[in-house]
C-alpha cells in the first residue's frame, strides 16, 4: 500500500472515530432504529434519483447493504443506547477487522501472513481483556451487541470486494438504499410508529439542532466520505490489506469520548486499546514499491494474496 493510500486509510480512521461521538448525540434525540434509517434515507433519495445504478451483481450490492447499513448499524445502536460506553463502543466494534481478515482467507482464499496472523492474534486478545472485565462489570450484552454488530461489518467487507465496482462511490451511494426499508421496519415494530416521527419534529426545533447535526455527520461524512473512500481502497488492496487500518478507529473514539463526554476507560481497557493498536501495526504488510506516476484512481488488477495490486507505468 503507497503512502497516499495509508493517509487515506487514517482519514477514514479518523472519520469513523468522530462516528461515535455523533451517534451518542443523536441517540440523546432518536430511538436508535429510526436514527440508524435516517442516517441512510438521507442518502437513499438523493441516490435513487440522480445516481446510476452500479455495474455490480445485485447480490453482492444486497449483501453489502445488508451487512455494513443494516446489521452493523442495528446491533450498534441497540448496543449504545442500552449501555454501551461510547469510546468502548468504538475500540469493541473494530472485531470486524479480524473478522474480516479470517472472512477474507476462508471465503476469498486470500493467504494470511505470519506477521499478519500475529498482529490479528494481538487485536483479539486485547478484545478479550474487554470482555472478561465487562463481564466481571455485569455489562455483557451491550458488548455482546457491538460483536455482532462488528460481524455485520466484516460481511459487508466482503461483499464490497467481491462487488469490484468499476465505481466505488456507486456502490457506496447504492448501498444505502438497501437498509431504510428493513431498519425502518424493525423500528416501527419495536419502537412504535410515533415515536421517531415525535422526534424527527422535535430535530428542527433549536433544542433538537444537535440531533440534525449528528444525523448530518453520520449521513454524508461517516457513510459517503468514509464508506467511499473505504470501498475504493477495499477494491484496489486485498482485505487483509486495508481492513486492519478500522483498528485505528478507537484511537480517535476514545479520545473524544474523554475529552466530549469525560468518559474514563479503565486500566483494563486502556491497555486493551494499545494491545489492538499495536496489532494493527504488526498486522499492516509493509509498503510496497511503486513506480513514482503511480495514480491514485486508476484502476488495479485483482489480488490474491496479501501484497498490495499495484499499477505501474
Amino acid at each position: 500500500m503507497t503512502a497516499r493510500h495509508r493517509l487515506l486509510a487514517i482519514l477514514v480512521a479518523a472519520v469513523w472515530g468522530g462516528n461515535f461521538l455523533f451517534i451518542h448525540i443523536g441517540l440523546e434525540h432518536f430511538p436508535p432504529l429510526f436514527l440508524a434509517g435516517l442516517r441512510m434515507l438521507v442518502i437513499a433519495v438523493p441516490t435513487l434519483l440522480f445516481v446510476p445504478r452500479p455495474q455490480v451483481k445485485l447480490r453482492w450490492l444486497i449483501g453489502y447493504g445488508l451487512g455494513f447499513g443494516t446489521i452493523q448499524f442495528v446491533f450498534l445502536f441497540v448496543a449504545m443506547d442500552v449501555g454501551m460506553p461510547t469510546g468502548l463502543a468504538s475500540l469493541v466494534l473494530q472485531a470486524s477487522a479480524p473478522f474480516t481478515v479470517l472472512l477474507g482467507a476462508v471465503l476469498l482464499r486470500e493467504r494470511l501472513s505470519a506477521r499478519q496472523a500475529a498482529g490479528i492474534g494481538l487485536a483479539v486478545a486485547g478484545l478479550l481483556a474487554i470482555a472478561v472485565a465487562r463481564a466481571q462489570a455485569a455489562a455483557l450484552l451491550p458488548l455482546l451487541l457491538t460483536l455482532i454488530g462488528a460481524l455485520g461489518w466484516a460481511f459487508g467487507n466482503l461483499c464490497s470486494r467481491l462487488a469490484a465496482p468499476p465505481k466505488p462511490m456507486q456502490l457506496t451511494l447504492w448501498m444505502c438504499v438497501i437498509p431504510p426499508i428493513p431498519l425502518f421496519g424493525m423500528s416501527f415494530l419495536t419502537e412504535g410508529a410515533g415515536a421517531g416521527i415525535h422526534a424527527l419534529g422535535e430535530a428542527f426545533t433549536p433544542a433538537g439542532l444537535p440531533g440534525l447535526a449528528s444525523v448530518l455527520y453520520l449521513s454524508v461524512f461517516a457513510t459517503v466520505l468514509g464508506s467511499g473512500i473505504w470501498t475504493w481502497l477495499m477494491r484496489r488492496y486485498p482485505a487483509g490489506v486495508v481492513a486492519p487500518y478500522s483498528l485505528l478507529v478507537p484511537v480517535v473514539g476514545i479520545a473524544l469520548a474523554f475529552l466530549v463526554l469525560d468518559e474514563r476507560p479503565s486500566v483494563t481497557e486502556l491497555v486493551a486499546a494499545a494491545v489492538i493498536v499495536g496489532g494493527v501495526l504488526l498486522g499492516t504488510p509493509r509498503p510496497a514499491r511503486t513506480a513514482p506516476d503511480d495514480v491514485a484512481g486508476a484502476p488495479a488488477p485483482q489480488a490474491d494474496s496479501t501484497e498490495p495490486a499495484v499499477r505501474t507505468a
